[in-house]
C-alpha cells in the first residue's frame, strides 16, 4: 500500500492587546520572533518565517500531526505572553 504524505501550512496572526503598538522596538521585536520560532521547533511545528510589526506578528509555520490547532495557538500565545511580561 503506497504511503500518503500530507504537509498542512499555517499563518498566524497575532495582535497586540487593542492593537497598541507595543512592539515599536526593533531589539525586542526580533528577540520575540526568535522566541516563537523556538516555540513552534519545540513543538515540532517549524516555522518557515516569524515577522510582523509594532502591533501584530505574522507566524507561517508547517502543522504536525502530533497538536491540535488548538493547542498549538494556546501554547503560543501563553508562551509568549509569559516571555513578553
Amino acid at each position: 500500500m503506497p504511503q500518503s504524505l500530507a504537509q498542512i501550512y499555517l499563518h498566524f496572526v497575532f495582535s497586540t492587546k487593542n492593537r497598541r503598538p507595543f512592539l515599536q522596538n526593533g531589539d525586542l521585536r526580533n528577540e520575540l520572533h526568535h522566541y516563537l520560532g523556538g516555540i513552534c521547533r519545540n513543538l515540532d511545528d517549524p516555522s518557515l518565517i516569524v515577522g510582523g510589526v509594532e502591533d501584530h506578528v505574522h507566524l507561517l509555520c508547517r502543522f504536525s500531526r502530533t497538536l491540535t490547532i488548538a493547542a498549538l495557538i494556546r501554547d503560543l500565545k501563553r508562551d509568549s505572553t509569559k516571555w513578553i511580561k
